[in-house]
């Protein structure tokens, strides 16, 4: 058998999937996390049942992807029952969809999620007068606990082997006796589930127009004598009306609620957290909390205020890793026992190890400069990915970043972008990849366009390693405060999203904005199991990134490095492969401030951008390779990504604007293969494609000019805004010379 799960966004659907399925599909809350079906197995019946877990919808009207995706399985994979998934804290509002889904022949069942939400407020749902309300089987559920689950499996399973025809809550309106003739009509042309579809071409749905034609004239000419004092001849907003009258009037009284009037701990959360003038200052704060808990070396401030704080185990290897005259964040504290005790370690046994066997030099080479110098440097960054995987995940599932995109759809408004848009750019923040498929949701291709190409300039956990080794390094060297750089090139990749979009929208991708409407779940502690879910798929992956295409590339990169290019092993590093192609661009990067001015060795910065084309890991992974064949000695349990980038400054003399720059450009400039290969297959057309190629790379390679310029030259901060303010005449006198499309 196969069953689908359709339902709102927020409603609990993709947990309620994972519930009934083991899966370890991510569980996002805000609409439009799961953009194409999921499938899965339920095993507690008398047969296995096949569960799809469709995308998140608020109705059956073909206005965005994932509304027809949802409509068209429903209709054309005919499966053996619909299991509806209602909020039942916002009940009105999720019956809407229910009212069209049992216009459908096919077998149906209510589940009332959240019921445990509901009891704890003191409101009580009457799933028995529900039931007999609506006509089909009812149960109440809790899928965050898994509560009430296998008996709405064995309810849909009995539901699922009884035929059932479609019912309208229309049957009493203005417009039932011509819901009737059309259905008749449609009966006669053998259609499936004829009343559905006659009350969508009804409604003027452009996708039923264009399947039955001829139908169409019925409801023509009933417009031509019908005329409502409300509506007029509108009837998909009659429909609409009538929809909400009547679950208003028969479903609605099922619900008592305790507190009638006064505000939900959500609601008054909300009052702050959702301020016109404190929201977005407040997220600020909330994202430098999460940096800081990551990054910083000097957590408490201890180090400005007491500079000689006594730190416990003084004298041990555990000074190093709680802090050296101030006490060091969680996440610096697990990345240093990380990568002291537990990489370092290993890394130093395993050079030791192959040391003592005999075997030739340039496979000892290639294992301690190429392989191990490689995955060092990336995996030594894994718990501080982890971590922030982790607080991101918890700001996702407690419902804030759902918050935020209303919030933000305020300010992205104002620069043709709905807050819709802002939820697979925020994705970006985990993987591009998904990110980009989530742009499904929006319903605009130029909106679509536009969020696409600026999802990377939200740097994925694969440019974490970047942003952290560099930055440590910084930090160590000259100003400190890792965690407040970290988080001022993330603020540095949101702001340049916001200005390129505004340049686009307002340019080649003007167009209409679409209205942004979505529920506001209501807070709630996350789900343990959900988390640590999610923290293991994003540790499988990177590991598994790790030993397959790092691993690769550093291979390659160490072959470059120790061949010359009559192929013969070379200890020169200056007379190798990668020395001349590395010379070759180096001059490209000077206006960046890691081209030609950092001498005979400033060509490893470039050649490290170029690898992570790759995978963005690549880029400290070349420099642990580079740096090991530079330095010409193995590893020690010394070695990480900072100290690799240590060694690429000390050899090249990079200065700190030229480095945060190297961030910037890695951070824009066109990101991973996968990423280019989902961007490829989202993107309408191979010539759209090519344009976003050229419009990726153009914008990191002036993002990392300004940077560099401005960070060494102060008064190029005016250049820079007479350049800006050109751009925009420019813009207004493109739209004076084509208006709006």
């Amino acid at each position: 058998m196969n069953f689908a799960l359709v339902g709102n966004p927020n409603c609990g659907k993709t947990t309620l999937f994972n519930a009934l399925t083991g899966s370890t599909a991510h569980v996002g809350n805000w609409p439009g996390v799961t953009v194409d079906k999921r499938e899965g197995t339920y095993k507690k019946l008398a047969e296995e049942v096949q569960i799809v877990d469709l995308p998140g919808i608020y109705s059956l009207s073909p206005y965005t992807p994932e509304e027809v995706i949802s409509r068209n399985f429903i209709l054309d994979e005919k499966p053996d029952c619909v299991i509806n998934i209602v909020d039942v804290t916002n009940l009105e509002r999720n019956l809407y969809l229910t009212t069209q889904i049992l216009e459908i022949d096919v077998p149906v069942i209510v589940a009332l999620n959240m019921s445990d939400v509901l009891e704890k407020a003191g409101d009580r749902i009457d799933a028995q007068a529900l039931e007999r309300a609506i006509g089909v089987p009812v149960v109440s559920v809790s899928a965050l606990k898994e509560q009430g689950t296998e008996a709405l499996m064995e309810r849909a399973y009995t539901a699922a082997r009884q035929p059932r025809s479609g019912s309208t809550v229309l049957k009493n309106t203005a417009l039932a006796h011509l819901i009737g003739d059309v259905k008749i009509a449609l009966d006669a042309q053998g259609v499936d589930s004829p009343l559905f579809h006659a009350v969508k071409i009804i409604e003027g749905d452009e996708l039923e127009i264009a399947m039955h034609p001829s139908t169409v004239k019925m409801v023509r000419e009933f417009e031509a004598t019908f005329s409502d004092d409300t509506f007029g001849d509108d009837f998909e907003a009659l429909i609409a009306d009538a929809r909400y009258n009547f679950i208003t009037k028969n479903f609605s009284p099922t619900l008592s609620r305790k507190n009638q009037e006064g505000l939900t701990v959500s609601d008054k959360a909300d009052k702050i957290l959702t301020h016109r003038l404190f929201g977005i200052p407040i997220f600020l704060a909330v994202l430098f909390s999460i940096f800081h808990l990551t990054f910083a070396e000097d957590f408490l401030f201890l180090g400005i205020f007491i500079p000689d704080t006594f730190i416990p185990f003084e004298g041990t290897v555990m000074e190093g890793v709680l802090g050296m005259g101030a006490i060091n964040s969680p996440g610096v504290i697990i990345f240093n026992f990380w990568n002291d005790v537990v990489v370092g370690s290993i890394t130093s046994a395993i050079s030791s190890l192959i040391s003592g066997m005999g075997i030739s030099p340039w496979a000892i080479s290639l294992i301690n400069d190429g392989i191990l110098g490689g995955l060092s440097a990336v995996l030594s960054f894994l718990p501080q990915i982890l971590i922030l995987f982790l607080l991101f995940s918890i700001l996702e599932d407690s419902g804030y970043m759902a918050r935020i995109a209303f919030i933000l759809d305020r300010f992205f408004s104002k620069f043709g972008l709905s807050g819709r848009a802002f939820m697979p750019m925020i994705m970006g923040f985990g993987c591009s990849i998904p990110a980009m498929v989530n742009t499904r949701t929006l319903a605009d291709d130029k909106e679509r366009t536009a969020t696409i190409r600026v999802i990377p300039f939200f740097s994925c956990g694969a440019k974490l390693p970047i942003l952290t080794a560099i930055a440590g390094a910084i930090a160590q060297s000259t100003v400190g405060f890792a965690d407040i750089i970290t988080f001022s090139m993330y603020i540095l990749g949101v702001v340049t999203a916001i200005v390129t979009v505004l340049i686009m929208r307002n340019t080649t991708m003007r167009g209409e904005l679409p209205p942004f409407i979505m529920e506001l779940p209501a807070y709630h502690l996350p789900q343990f199991k959900s988390l640590m879910i999610h923290l293991w798929d994003k540790a499988k992956h990177f590991i598994e990134k790790a030993f397959t295409v790092i691993l690769a590339s550093t291979i390659v990169v160490w072959f470059l490095t120790n061949f010359s290019w009559n192929w013969q092993m070379t200890d020169d590093i200056s007379t190798s492969m990668l020395s001349s192609l590395g010379q070759f661009i180096q001059p490209l990067f000077t206006p960046l401030g890691f081209g030609a001015q950092l001498g005979a060795w400033g060509w490893v910065f470039g050649v490290a951008a170029l690898c992570g084309l790759i995978a963005k890991e690549d880029v400290i992974a070349t420099f642990g390779t580079l740096s090991a064949c530079i330095l010409g000695a193995a590893l020690t349990e010394d070695e990480s990504g900072v100290s690799y980038v240590l060694t690429m400054v000390e050899v090249t003399g990079a200065t700190v604007p030229a480095l945060i720059s190297f961030i910037a450009f890695n951070m824009t400039t066109v990101p991973c293969f996968a990423a280019v290969a989902a961007a490829r297959a989202e993107l309408p057309d191979k010539k759209t494609f090519s344009w976003t190629l050229v419009f990726w790379l153009a914008t990191s390679y002036v993002v990392g000019a300004v940077v560099y310029t401005v960070g060494t030259w102060w008064w190029t901060v005016f250049l820079w805004l007479a350049a800006a303010a050109l751009v925009a005449l420019a813009i207004i006198l493109y739209n004076r010379k084509h208006k709006a499309v």
